[in-house]
């Protein structure tokens, strides 16, 4: 709460307790101080809401919002009223009442500047551009300030950005816009810059650039004074946009010399390659540190020229030459490998090996000691070694050594890494060591070796020298990533939540990187932890909407209109984020997975949760791939990096995998709200009461997800594959490299058969529902063909269940496997025990009251003989075989974690790897022992949900 300044009314002196209560937190007693106050003061409409903001941060919402309504109502014009109705307002996410409140201040205190202008950021909260519009010009005749003027204006062109019809933008609102602010250079009342780039951002967006470009060029450009070189840079654009070409040469020239006077145009190749070569001998002439531009210009325009086929290129020099030139002036420093990498492509292959050779000439190494290396003398030699090992990296040389020679590579990287570690010893916990990127390097070359060989030995060694890195450099940001992804592929996601947590991703980061750890959350059996990682992220989403308006409001306020679109794209952006309709997806099946039928009925859950079945709210046609796929550092070559091919076919599958899981909760949802049709006698009021509506949804949704499925197989039939460091592929795992090649959730669901089988267990309760219709007289075909469904969900879980059966963990000739995929196989079979046991629990509700029926009509009929029908018998002998095959499930689970647990001492004394330090070692066992606690964990759990799935199972039998 906002702090309440100098006191003077008296009310403000007895309001003061229930402030400070409500700022410390401490709720109850705000509420307690608020009724107190009330008994002696029952006009004081501040204390009111103060107590309904006490009930609605102690989970009252609904009396918190009655006794919201009840001051709201009487029109309040106080601002300590209006203020706490607003804070309420805003925690109950209802900004849209803050509107009405201001609305009704205004008409009752009309010449209230406060109230125009809350009235007005209101209006900016909730997006109403026409009503901002007209209070805006309301409030700039109430108190004719500029600013207030150019609100309105600034309305106008938000109503053209968000319009739908864009004729109607550019014939109207835009126009309309412009005349508002010609009317006010005309007298002669712009004042600040704000206005000024409020001007030309309507004349570009009209296409006006002439008419643009004298604004900037005239007395109202002189305004333009926050940025440097403001004016310049609309130039330039306009320029462009003109195809000025002439003036932009003459323009760039001037920026390029730094602010000379416009220069000649050149128009000629000779006259480009002429400049570049003059700037060059100016910074080679120079007994100051040269300037970086002009060498990279050099090697900018050999390759345009290259593009063009443009012999002149020659006289600019040979780029191999060019780039040892370059090497040699800025090597030493980090940003050496990016410049030199993008022009990498200039070298012919054959010149690969002498460059590499030439670069390691111009770097000062000290002698050779007995471990076959000589090492860097200081930080800056080091840097240049670094940048030598990276572009070999880059040029491919180090993937085409042998597993030999790469051992050898690991070997020297190592040797590097460990010596340069002396050069950090003063450095803080929170500054990276000088020597971090070898170890980066022995981490990827490891990787190398992993995926060639199959050889997992190398992926533990790989863990280890992470660890260790990570030990000297804790806040490392790259070491923890790249542990994060390879205990994620190793199916191990307990040590993941520290370290992303340890990250600390900053706003907009949780929907860039937050796939890392989301992706996985839920499919590895930490349910726990994927809860909180998923509440993690959606409550960044959630506060977007109240940020991003908090950030409009402010750009008004200051004047900050070119931001203002800015804001709404960022705001929209996040909206429409893959990452944020995954997670909230996954969280609620999540919630129903682990929660439903267990702590409430699954009809209860839905509720809960707000769940709609017929209502679709992600936004299919616009949604946004936030994803940073690049975020881990890579040196790798330029055909083995990430296309733009790998990133459609990603966000493709990651779309169709969205859909399968959308829709699996909405025919989940559909599921529960299914209402227990009566019999066919009845079927007017079956109708009347929805129940066919509710099949029809069912029906339609089952549709879509076989659709959906069938692209899905499509999908996962193209065997696509990325680079490791690449999101996971549709290429299912293989025995001999079911780590180094890992797959994607929507391959494991559809090779496991468990999106098939929910499929069919889902269409059962259809039948289930016909055979309520029709009734059990007359309906034998019906029941024989719901008893045969009840066999084939039989097998198609045992089938599952046999696909989750291997070791995840275990020693082969004193090595260590792993087969993640078992674990995430298991958790879909879970899942999908989860869905055949609510259609079962629907079975039970349409079967009963039939049996029911049947022992009145035996009982009227005195007849016993007569055999039970066979849906009954059957479902009797369904929920037996499924109680079989939980408890199998059960077995396996205890089996796993029993070979798990006596695992561990041997996985302690395991020796690993050739030329590793005792300490080396030590690292390699602590990430191993990592992933077999995780294991342990994902396993307990998963065991915990079957034994409450088991008991619940039990209550279905009658």
């Amino acid at each position: 709460m906002a702090a309440r300044g100098h006191v003077q009314d008296p009310n403000d002196r007895r309001l003061r307790p229930i402030y400070d209560y409500l700022d410390n937190g401490n709720n109850k007693m705000a509420i307690q101080q608020a009724d107190k106050l009330l008994k002696k003061h029952k006009d004081l409409h501040c204390a009111k809401v103060l107590k309904a903001i006490g009930l609605q941060r102690t989970g009252k919402q609904d009396e918190a919002f009655s006794l919201a309504q009840e001051v709201a109502t009487l029109e309040p014009t106080d601002d300590n009223s209006l203020q706490a109705l607003t804070i309420l307002y805003r925690e109950m996410h209802r900004p849209e009442l803050v509107t009405k409140l201001y609305e009704a201040a205004v008409k009752k205190v009309p010449l209230s500047e406060e109230y125009h202008s809350h009235l007005f950021m209101a209006y900016a909260r909730v997006g109403e551009y026409k009503k901002m519009q007209q209070a805006g010009m309301a409030l700039y005749k109430t108190v004719p300030k500029n600013p207030y003027y150019f609100w309105s204006v600034m309305s106008l062109v938000m109503q053209a950005i968000s319009a739908q019809d864009e004729k109607l933008a550019q014939t109207m609102f835009l126009p309309l816009a412009e005349r508002m602010v010609e009317k006010m250079v005309k007298e002669e009342k712009i004042e600040a810059e704000a206005e000024v780039q409020l001007y030309f951002m309507i004349l570009e967006r009209l296409g006006k650039c002439v008419e643009a470009l004298d604004v900037v060029r005239g007395p109202l450009g002189e305004k333009l004074t926050s940025e440097l070189r403001s004016r310049e840079n609309k130039c330039m654009m306009m320029y462009q946009r003109l195809q000025l070409w002439p003036e932009c040469n003459a323009l760039s020239y001037k920026l390029l010399l730094k602010n000379c006077v416009e220069g000649p145009v050149q128009t000629t190749v000779a006259e480009a390659v002429k400049f570049v070569v003059d700037r060059m001998e100016e910074e080679d002439k120079k007994e100051s540190r040269p300037l970086r531009g002009p060498y990279m210009a050099c090697l900018e325009l050999i390759h345009r020229l290259r593009q063009r086929g443009c012999p002149d290129e020659q006289e600019l020099g040979d780029p191999l030459e060019l780039m040892l030139q370059f090497f040699g002036k800025f090597g030493d420093k980090p940003c050496c490998i990016t410049d030199l990498k993008i022009y990498l492509h200039l070298l012919p292959p054959e010149q690969h090996t002498q460059f590499k050779n030439r670069l390691g000439e111009l770097v000062p190494l000290g002698e050779v000691g007995e471990d076959g290396f000589g090492f860097p003398g200081d930080t800056k030699a080091l840097q240049r070694h670094l940048c030598v090992c990276q572009l070999s990296r880059v040029l491919g040389l180090q993937h085409a050594l042998d597993t030999e020679g790469k051992l050898c590579l690991i070997t020297e990287l190592k040797a590097h890494y460990h010596y340069g570690l002396q050069f950090g010893k003063s450095c803080l916990k929170t500054e990276l060591q000088f020597s971090d990127t070898y170890c980066l390097m022995v981490a990827h070359v490891y990787i190398d070796l992993w995926t060639e060989t199959g050889d997992e030995n190398m992926l533990w060694q790989c863990l280890g020298v992470l660890e260790e890195g990570l030990s000297f450099s804790p806040s490392n940001a790259q070491f923890k990533l790249l542990l994060l992804l390879l205990f994620c592929r190793l199916g191990a996601f307990q040590p993941v939540v520290d370290l992303y947590s340890s990250l600390d991703a900053k706003h907009v980061q949780h929907d860039t990187i937050g796939y890392l750890l989301t992706r996985y959350a839920g499919s590895l059996g930490q349910f726990a932890a994927a809860s909180q990682s998923y509440n993690f992220s959606l409550r960044f989403f959630h506060s977007n909407q109240k940020d991003t308006s908090e950030y409009i409001i402010q750009a008004y306020k200051y004047g900050a209109f070119e931001k203002i679109p800015e804001f709404i794209a960022f705001r929209t952006r996040l909206n429409q984020s893959l990452h944020f309709a995954q997670v909230r997806t996954e969280r609620m099946l999540l919630d129903l997975y682990t929660e439903a039928d267990i702590t409430s009925s699954l009809e209860e859950s839905v509720k809960a949760m707000g769940l709609c079945p017929e209502e679709d709210d992600i936004p299919w046609d616009n949604m946004r791939d936030n994803r940073d796929l690049t975020v881990l550092f890579s040196w790798d070559p330029k055909d083995r990096e990430l296309t733009e091919e790998h990133r459609r076919l990603s966000l493709q599958e990651e779309l169709v995998w969205l859909k399968v899981r959308s829709l699996t909760l909405r025919l989940l949802a559909s599921l529960a709200l299914l209402g227990h049709a009566p019999s066919s006698r009845n079927s007017d009021k079956a109708n009347e009461n929805g129940v066919s509506a509710k099949s029809s949804t069912l029906q339609t949704l089952l549709s879509q997800l076989d659709l959906t499925l069938q692209t899905a197989a499509q999908i996962t039939e193209k065997q696509t594959q990325c680079s490791f460091l690449g999101p996971p592929s549709s290429r299912l795992a293989t025995p001999s490299s079911r780590l180094a090649t890992p797959s994607s959730r929507l391959a494991t669901a559809l090779s496991s058969g468990s999106c098939h089988c929910q499929a069919s267990a889902l269409r059962l309760s259809l039948t289930l529902q016909e055979l309520e219709t029709t009734g059990l007289d007359d309906s034998s075909e019906l029941q024989t063909q719901i008893c045969n469904s009840f066999k084939s969900l039989t097998g198609q879980l045992q089938e599952l269940l046999s696909r989750c059966k291997g070791e995840v963990l275990e020693m082969k000739d004193s090595r260590l496997m792993t087969q993640p995929s078992l674990l995430e196989t298991l958790v879909f079979f879970v899942e999908t025990v989860c869905v055949v046991l609510w259609v079962a629990s629907y079975s039970a509700s349409v079967l009963r009251p039939l049996k029911s029926s049947l022992q009145k009509k035996r009982k009227k009929k005195k007849d016993s003989s007569t055999a039970m029908p066979v849906v009954l018998s059957g479902f009797q002998e369904w929920t037996g075989s499924l109680q079989g095959v939980v408890t199998q499930a059960l077995d396996h689970v205890k089996g796993q974690e029993a070979s798990l647990t006596a695992l561990k001492l041997a996985a302690l004394t395991l020796v690993v790897g050739q030329a590793q330090t005792q300490e080396e070692c030590g690292f390699t066992r602590a990430a191993m022992d990592k992933v077999q606690n995780s294991y342990l964990g994902s396993l307990q759990e998963l065991g915990d949900l079957l034994r409450k799935r088991a008991d619940s199972l039990k209550s279905l039998k009658f």
